[in-house]
């Protein structure tokens, strides 16, 4: 696992003493289809590497995990495999100033999602392959210097079985029975990519004409497996695409630099998505097999852009290591937003960046774990680890405070110097800054030192005095930030003012709508900053700390604006304003300042008239983790009782065939549990319950039959004839996890064994079985595993690969045995293996921190209703 687990030092002395000319890649991937005897084990992989050495005679590694290998040669002395290569590394000595390295080797299939993973679509037995390697995979493919500051120019040559289109990051042609790729630019190791399979491939192609008359012409492609093709609506995806090839050419003045532009939705993805340059994978499920709601396109349409922006943020330009991920991660993250929202239909882009990708963060950046933006990452397991709400969503809101704060004129420019200064090189931090400081003239180091150097969320509250006359005397912000996380950081932020708009006309409180009169944008800074725009307004009743959601921050309340959004929340006209807070109100439930069983109520009161449906979508998901985790043990009955009345409700009355009422549909799914409400959803999956409007497709069923599963009404003679039914990928994951909800003893004892005791099942089936393992319902089945979970997630961690691992350690993690006994055996556990593997022990320690917080939440919860 040493060998596996390479350091930073590592890196960094590799980095100084080599350099790569290019590779040169041979795949044999035939054995991926047919041998009768059993499932294919390895494929034939051939690499050549050309590389410089600045001090000949010296010694280093190739990174390579494979099985076995054939043959290793070094400027053309033949090694000994069994002595230099290790299983993970290939010991390379006395090199010379010029090297060449051939391997030959046989490397792993994989069914984890990490390297090559072969996929058997179980509609027609057809294989599908495809790589992913971020972190640290390739080194699964062939044999390399697997770290982003090793650029190369990659060759690939790809024998596959006959009828086969293969694809990678270059324009390729079949000859010879042999496809062959054209040579890279200079990229990283883990982002070159080989796509594999009887695929459904559509084209398109993007046209430009620049100002100078340069033309610019790009093929696009776009795959599926063929089981997919009839929901596959590729003119959506080459619409986005387009649109946001045409956004970045406008902002970023620098061509598209990879050649042609290839989408491909592959089976059991671990990701949403990979930037490989001229070959994007994503995961299939943005292929909808059902109806769903605009919130899902444009979620769709994010991901295509955010893996756009890397083609510049990350591709281009690559960080030297993962300390700066976020100098591709938080810029995709923010780009993908900013360009949706100017080039797109999903014009309200923002609004879910403030109530979703935030919220992410925000969790994020309370957890033990939290770190820099800018963060210490020691080795390739830390890596894998900070794909986070820190990198990713935190980096973005930071990204969006300092375009306040520089303007977006200056950012622009800066990234417009950035590409060109650095354009197929590596960067840190201050390579940036430096353009930034440039471009605005603003102290962008401070800023950095503020925002990306430093953990924690700062919580900012109004505070407004009127005087004689009811007008606003004086109005300030005070910031606050937590003890463990100390920093007050400089913020660009908007006060909003708001009140009813026919209050002076003597309709009285709680009529008309809740609009903002009044605005100032102001330099937070310290910890009390007085607005003087806003001296002498008329009294609000509301005032909105962040209106705009310019930065990053947790928004409190002063009473009286609490009040008014206990009364009205769904009066604020503004659904931008609204969503930030639905946002803060979930915040102060999770800090333990709110009852949950307020917020539950305040999701019954109001979420029927939430327009945005991805605002709605994220509240039923708010409220079904109150109920979960924050309520009261006693007064969980009651919640999920008062949730399923409140979602049948707005089901029935929600326009016909609209996306609320599929929206709500799910939701009652989620929630029912009673006789009655089963009845509802069984009625609804036989025909003889109806409801105008609702159409009950193939995915709906799946959503309907899992609480019936749960809830002991649906056996396996049911889920089997459902697969009958629906027998693809898709239908088997429903299966799987279905047949894990049932509430039996013996059926969470076969599911744990599936998962912790075997490797048998891929990494979309040990998900889909954990999911059906834990249900809230079922505390009682589960409560017997809490003292096997700690008993077995070592060894876990130490046998099965790292994205294994990390879905067994979080998704069996006991958080619904939620007691202080589990709190004490999580904290046991961490006392005794304090040299346990530092990823592992940060995974316990965030599920810890949840535990602990949920438990503070029922505190509070109990006290507001005298239990």
């Amino acid at each position: 696992m040493s060998g596996e687990n390479l350091s930073r030092a590592e890196a960094q002395e590799r980095a100084a003493l080599l350099s790569v000319e290019g590779y040169e890649v041979f795949l044999d991937l035939r054995s991926a289809v047919g041998n009768p005897g059993g499932e294919p084990r390895t494929f034939r992989s051939v690499t050549t590497i050309r590389f410089r050495c600045s001090d000949p005679g010296a010694t280093s590694f190739a990174d390579l995990i494979a099985p076995s290998v054939t043959a290793v040669t070094l400027n053309g002395r033949d090694l000994d495999p069994s002595e230099v290569f290790d299983g993970s590394r290939i010991a390379l000595e006395d090199l010379a100033a010029e090297n060449e390295l051939v391997v030959d080797a046989q490397c792993a299939y994989s069914r984890t999602g990490e390297g090559m993973h072969r996929f058997v679509d179980p509609e027609d037995g057809e294989v599908y392959l495809y790589t992913q390697y971020e972190p640290a995979d390739s080194r699964r493919v062939f044999a390399n210097f697997e770290q982003p500051d090793l650029k190369a120019p990659f060759r690939f040559e790809v024998r596959a079985p006959e009828g086969w289109v293969v694809w990678s990051n270059g324009v390729g042609e079949l000859t010879d029975g042999v496809w062959r790729f054209a040579e890279t630019k200079p990229i990283s190791t883990y982002i070159t990519a080989v796509v594999a399979g009887p695929y459904h491939y559509v084209t398109d192609t993007y046209e430009r004409v620049f100002e100078d008359g340069t033309r610019l012409e790009i093929p696009l492609g776009a795959m599926c497996r063929k089981g997919l093709a009839p929901y596959f609506d590729a003119d959506d995806v080459f619409l986005v695409t387009k649109q946001g090839l045409d956004f970045f050419h406008d902002n970023f003045d620098y061509p598209y630099p990879f050649g042609k532009y290839d989408q491909a939705f592959v089976p059991e993805y671990n990701l949403g998505a990979m930037e490989n340059p001229g070959l994007v994978t994503f995961r299939e499920e943005y292929i909808f097999r059902g109806k769903v709601t605009q919130a899902s396109y444009e979620r769709r349409a994010n991901v295509i852009l955010h893996e756009m922006a890397h083609m510049w943020f990350g591709d281009l330009v690559t960080m030297v290591w993962w300390d700066d991920l976020w100098l591709k991660e938080s810029f995709a993250d923010f780009m993908g937003s900013f360009s949706m929202v100017e080039a797109t239909r999903f014009t309200n882009g923002w609004i879910t960046f403030a109530n979703n990708r935030k919220a992410w963060a925000y969790r994020a950046d309370q957890l033990p774990s939290t770190h820099p933006i800018t963060a210490d990452i020691r080795d390739l397991e830390d890596a894998k680890l900070n794909f986070d709400g820190i990198t990713y969503a935190k980096g973005a809101s930071t990204l969006k405070q300092l375009v306040a704060y520089v303007g977006r004129d200056a950012f622009l420019e800066g990234a417009r110097r950035y590409f060109k200064r650095h354009a197929y090189g590596n960067t840190r931090l201050g390579d940036l800054l430096s353009v930034l400081e440039e471009t605005s003239g603003r102290d962008v180091t401070s800023w950095s030192r503020a925002w990306l150097e430093t953990t924690g969320v700062n919580s900012l509250t109004p505070q407004v005095l009127l005087d004689a006359d009811g007008r606003v005397d004086e109005l300030a912000v005070v910031q606050e930030a937590a003890e463990s996380h100390p920093t007050l950081r400089p913020h660009r932020v908007a006060i909003g003012l708001y009140r009813r708009t026919d209050a002076d006309a003597g309709a009285g409180a709680g009529a008309g709508a809740l609009e903002r009169y009044a605005r100032a944008e102001v330099d937070v800074d310290g910890p009390r900053t007085v607005v003087g725009e806003l001296a002498g307004a008329e009294a609000p009743e509301l005032v909105l700390v962040n209106d705009d959601d310019l930065t990053y921050c947790k928004i409190r309340f002063d009473e009286g604006s609490l009040e008014t959004l206990r009364g009205g929340l769904g009066d604020i006209s503004d659904p931008l304003a609204r969503a930030l807070c639905w946002s803060a109100l979930w915040n102060l439930t999770r800090d333990a300042l709110l009852p949950a069983r307020e917020f539950v109520e305040l999701v019954l009161r109001f979420a029927g008239r939430e327009s945005d449906i991805g605002v709605l979508q994220m509240l039923h998901a708010w409220a079904n983790s109150a109920l979960t985790h924050y309520v009261a043990p006693q007064w969980r009955e009651t919640g999920a009782r008062l949730l399923a009345e409140g979602a049948e409700r707005e089901l029935r009355v929600a326009e016909p065939g609209s996306q609320h009422q599929l929206t709500w549909v799910r939701f009652f799914a989620s929630v029912a549990s009673s006789e009655g409400e089963l009845r509802v959803l069984q009625g609804l999956l036989d025909g003889t319950e109806k409801v105008e409007g609702l159409e009950v497709d193939q995915e709906l069923r799946w959503a309907f039959l899992e609480p019936l599963a749960t809830h002991g009404l649906a056996d396996e003679r049911v889920l089997a004839a459902e697969l009958a039914r629906d027998d693809t990928a898709s239908g088997k994951r429903h299966q799987v996890r279905c047949l894990a909800s049932r509430p039996s003893a013996a059926v969470k004892a076969q599911a744990w064994a599936t998962v912790v005791e075997s490797d048998v099942l891929s990494n979309a089936l040990v998900e889909a079985t954990i999911a059906g393992f834990v249900r809230p319902s079922q505390r009682e089945l589960t409560a017997p595993y809490v003292s096997k979970y700690f008993e077995v997630i070592e060894r876990v961690w130490a046998e099965r690969s790292i994205q294994i691992g990390m879905d067994v350690v979080r998704g069996l993690f006991p958080s619904l045995q939620d007691s202080e006994s589990t709190l004490a055996a999580t904290d046991a556990w961490l006392a005794s293996r304090e040299g346990a593997a530092p990823a592992l022990r940060r995974l316990v320690l965030e599920a810890r921190d949840d535990l602990a917080r949920g438990l503070r939440g029922q505190g509070c919860d109990a006290a507001a209703g005298g239990q």
